[in-house]
Order: C-alpha cells, then structure tokens, then sequence
C-alpha cells in the first residue's frame, strides 16, 4: 500500500461494482480508510473484503442515495465513526432506456432523476456539510460525456448528467474559498457491467466504441487514475473542472 492518501477517509458511492470499485480500490492502494456505499450491500461488502484482503482498510454501509434522508443518516454515521469525510467520490448512477424523448415514460424520468441527479445532490449536501466544519475536503463526481454533448435516444441520461456538471461548478464556485474542491469526471464509455447490462445489442455497441477516436472503451481503472489526481494535494488549484476522460469523444 502507497501512502498519498494516508490518514485520509474516503467515501465512495456505487463502490460496489463498476467505476466505482474501481475508485474504491485505487484509493485504498494509496491509502486511504475507504466506506464503500452502495445500495446493494453484498457487493458493497464483497469490495470491502477485497480491499482489507490487500491489506486496506475498508468497510460497507448501504445506503440508496435516491433518498436523501438515508443519505444524511448514513453519511453523519461514518463522519461520527472515522471522525471525518476527507474524500469523496460519488459514482452511483443508472442507466435508462434507449428510446427517443416521445418514447419515454414518466417512471423512467422519475428513476433516472431521482438516482443520477437527486442522488448526487443528496451527497453532496450532506458530504459538504461535514467538510465546512473540518474546512478541508474533495469531491469527485461521476458525470459523462453526456453532460457536455447530447446522444440521441439518451434524453434522460443527458438531462440527469447536465444537472451533475452544473451542481458540480455552482458548488465548485460557492466554497472555492472554504478549503473544499469540486469537481466531476467525464468518462467516455466504459467497460462495467452497468454498460453491458444496457448495451446488449452489437451494432450499438458497435456504434458506441466507434465515438472515441481510440476505437476503444475505457476501464474503471482509467476513470480512477483521473480520480486518484483530482482528489489529491497535486490538483490544489482545480475546481470546478469537468475533466473529460473519453479516449477524445469530446475533443471531436
């Protein structure tokens, strides 16, 4: 184990699976005391096994972060056990169907907003709160390229993804004096079982590899390795960045 997060307590949201674990894990290599949050606890439990099994130092607390008093509870719980929250990650989303905007249903909207955009909200809330009383912290969000290019039939994913780059500058910009960092990852598409379970059809995926001018999709690892040098005193000076990490979808 490295030690650049050494003494440092990281949550991570959707840490049981897919981006992420991947974050879970890469942080607690360097050090950090990570919580792995995640509405499925067995997952959340299984990562936090791994890790401890590598010699890190992680635990699981489920949580669906769609209802923000769950939220609150669970997040003013881990402040009170491991005495702060240094880091943050907040990586839980959902996919939603592939259909046009006319094509699309009402319980559709209400899941997708409620997760991806209500979700990160309720995090951030209660993950800003306890850094202004330490007056020190980071955050990372998981955002997408979908928050800074549109994709047709992907109109409430778009939305959900837009709402996380402008909650991530507003608040980027409201206490960039407090001693707190915002900031979101944009990643192109990447292999997790969150995309395989929504793309399931070739040419899509065909379609959908073709976007990134590497002809290819991302890891987990790679979107955590952005992560790991956001979250760091390497990154002091930057906030409210929205750090496409897309094999150049964005740069087209």
């Amino acid at each position: 184990m490295k030690s650049r997060f050494k003494s440092k307590v990281a949550i991570v949201t959707g840490g049981g699976s897919g981006i992420g674990q991947g974050c879970a894990e890469a942080l607690a290599q360097q050090g950090a005391t990570v919580v792995v949050v995640d509405a499925n606890i067995d997952n959340a439990e299984k990562v936090a096994h791994s890790i401890s099994e590598q010699g890190g130092s992680a635990c699981a607390v489920q949580c669906d972060i769609s209802n923000a008093e769950a939220v609150n509870q669970a997040f003013h719980n881990i402040a009170n056990e491991h005495g702060s929250i240094d880091l943050a990650v907040n990586s839980a989303g959902i996919a939603c169907p592939n259909l046009f905007t006319a094509d699309t249903q009402e319980s559709d909207f209400d899941r997708v907003i409620a997760v991806n955009l209500k979700g990160i909200w309720a995090c951030m809330r209660a993950e800003l709160q306890q850094m202004l009383k330490q007056g020190s912290g980071s955050i990372v969000n998981i955002a997408s390229t979908m928050s800074l290019r549109v994709h047709p039939g992907n109109s409430l994913y778009v939305a959900s993804k837009f709402g996380v780059a402008g909650l991530t500058r507003t608040a980027a910009v409201e206490y960039a004096e407090s001693g707190i960092r915002v900031n979101a990852i944009c990643p192109g598409s990447v292999h997790t079982a969150m995309f395989s379970g929504a793309v399931t059809d070739s040419k899509e995926f065909s379609v959908l590899k073709s976007l990134h001018p590497m002809n290819r999709l991302g890891t987990p690892e790679e979107i955590a390795n952005a992560v790991l040098w956001l979250s760091s005193d390497e990154a002091s000076f930057v906030t409210g960045a929205l750090l496409a990490v897309d094999g150049g979808w964005t740069a087209q």
